[in-house]
C-alpha cells in the first residue's frame, strides 16, 4: 500500500502520515460507532429506553446511594441543562428520585427508584444478549483477548495524556 507521502510526492505534497494509519483508526472508530448503535438500538426495541438513559442507570447503580446532577453530567459529558432534561424524563417514568442536596438545597441529587432497578436488571440482560451476539460472537477467545487488551493499552496511554493536559 502506499502512503500519502509517496501518493503525494507524486503530486508535489507533503504529508508523511501512512494512509493505513489513518485507515486503521477510522475502522477502530467506524466498529465502536456501529456496535453502539446496535446495542442502543436493543436497548430502545426491548427495553424502551435510549443508551444514554442506560448509562445513567448504570452510574446511579454503581453510587449505592444518591448522586449530583453535575457529577453524572460531567462523567457523562452532557450540559447541565441536558442532564435536567434527561432527568426530568426519566423522574417522569418513575426510573429515577431527585432530592436537594442537605445544606444547599440547590444542588440536586438523584437516586435509582425500585421501578429503575428493575429497568436496569432487564436492560442489562438485554445489552449482555446483544453484547454477547455482536461483540463477542463474530470473535474467537483469542481474538477478543488480544482485542481488549489492546484497547486497555490504548486507553491507559490516553488517560495519561489527557491528565497531563490538566
Amino acid at each position: 500500500m502506499a502512503t500519502v507521502t509517496e501518493r503525494e510526492a507524486d503530486q508535489g505534497g507533503s504529508t508523511a502520515v501512512p494512509d493505513g494509519l489513518i485507515y486503521e483508526f477510522g475502522v477502530l472508530l467506524g466498529a465502536a460507532e456501529m456496535l453502539e448503535r446496535i446495542a442502543g438500538r436493543e436497548l430502545e426495541r426491548r427495553c424502551g429506553i435510549r443508551h444514554a438513559v442506560f448509562e445513567v442507570l448504570l452510574k446511579l447503580s454503581d453510587a449505592g446511594g444518591p448522586r449530583s446532577m453535575g457529577g453524572l453530567a460531567g462523567e457523562l459529558i452532557l450540559t447541565s441543562g441536558g442532564m435536567t432534561r434527561m432527568i426530568d424524563r426519566m423522574e417522569e417514568a418513575g426510573l429515577v428520585r431527585r432530592q436537594a442536596a442537605p445544606g444547599d438545597r440547590r444542588r440536586q441529587l438523584v437516586e435509582l427508584t425500585g421501578p429503575g432497578r428493575a429497568k436496569l436488571d432487564e436492560a442489562m440482560r438485554v445489552h449482555a444478549e446483544t453484547l454477547r451476539h455482536h461483540f463477542a460472537g463474530p470473535l474467537n477467545a483469542d481474538q477478543r483477548t488480544l482485542l481488549v487488551d489492546a484497547l486497555r493499552t490504548l486507553a491507559t496511554t490516553a488517560r495519561e495524556e489527557l491528565g497531563a493536559l490538566h
